[in-house]
């Protein structure tokens, strides 16, 4: 059985929402993500890394991170 979950990357000034699925069946290891899951938030965190937010989007929701002064 399969379920949809987000998981969440933060590189430097970006932060990245990529979907992918969890993979749930009676074994310990059970949440896991497929191979192509697995490569797929690793080709994000690597495009976030060198800055190529075009990269990045092609699998993923990317925001840039902004300071906010404290008050």
């Amino acid at each position: 059985m399969t379920r949809k979950s987000t998981e969440f990357i933060h590189e430097g000034k970006y932060a990245a929402e990529v979907p992918v699925e969890l993979i749930e069946d009676g074994t310990a290891w059970s949440p896991y993500l497929s191979p192509e899951d697995a490569h797929k938030l690793d080709a994000v965190r690597l495009a976030l890394r060198q800055g190529d937010v075009a990269e990045a989007s092609k699998y993923a929701r990317v925001f840039a991170l902004t300071p906010l002064a404290a008050k």
